[in-house]
């Protein structure tokens, strides 16, 4: 599955093989029980986050991995977004150090 990712004026195509979707599910749910603490979500702590706010936190992640070449991280943080949100094909992320105003579509 492709993941359109746009980041300030950049934009580009991340394709997620569904076999990697399968691959990781308990990846992605280690992910869920570590956030299940709560996350640190730019200057605030969100105790109890939401399906929105873990996937939010995940594309920062991917940001992140994007940023330093670090491919099986941007992997799995893209995976981690189109299983906990059927049918995104867009996410913009947030730049500014506010992961709540990243944006899926």
């Amino acid at each position: 599955m492709k993941l359109n990712i746009i980041i300030d004026d950049y934009s580009m195509d991340l394709n997620v093989p569904e076999e990697t979707l399968q691959q990781e599910i308990e990846a992605y749910q280690r992910l869920d029980r570590s956030m299940d603490a709560g996350v640190q979500m730019g200057r605030d702590w969100v105790a109890q986050p939401d399906r929105l706010q873990r996937c939010q936190v995940a594309a920062d992640k991917l940001l992140t991995a994007l940023e330093t070449d670090n491919h099986p991280l941007a992997l799995l943080s893209a995976g981690y977004i189109i299983s906990r949100m059927p049918g995104v094909q867009r996410v913009r992320i947030d730049t500014g150090g506010e992961p709540s105003e990243t944006r899926f579509e």
